[in-house]
C-alpha cells in the first residue's frame, strides 16, 4: 500500500520534468531564431553605417578641394538632373 503513492509521485515527477525540458528546448529554439534575425539586421545596419561614412568622407574631400566645381557638378547632377551634352542617360524601369 505504501508503494503506490510513492511510485505515482515518481511518474508524475518524470512527466513534469519531461514537459519542462520540452518547454525549455522550444523556448531556446525560438530565441535562437530571433538571435539570427537580429544578427542579420545588425549586419545590414553596419553596412549602411560604412556606406554613410564613405559618403561623409567623400563630401569632406570635396570640401577640402580648392575649387567648388565638384560640389556644383554633383548638385547639378543629383538635384537638377543635368547631364553633359555627350552623355546618354538610361533609366531602369524594371523597379529592381
Amino acid at each position: 500500500m505504501g508503494r503506490k503513492p510513492k511510485q505515482r509521485r515518481s511518474i508524475l515527477l518524470k512527466i513534469f520534468m519531461l514537459a519542462a525540458c520540452v518547454y525549455i528546448v522550444a523556448s531556446l529554439s525560438g530565441q535562437w531564431s530571433k538571435l539570427d534575425q537580429s544578427q542579420a539586421e545588425r549586419d545590414a545596419l553596419l553596412l549602411k553605417v560604412e556606406q554613410l561614412k564613405q559618403s561623409i568622407k567623400d563630401n569632406k574631400n570635396m570640401l577640402k578641394d580648392e575649387s567648388n566645381t565638384l560640389i556644383i557638378e554633383k548638385a547639378a547632377r543629383e538635384r537638377l538632373g543635368y547631364i553633359y551634352s555627350d552623355e546618354q542617360v538610361f533609366v531602369d524601369i524594371s523597379g529592381n
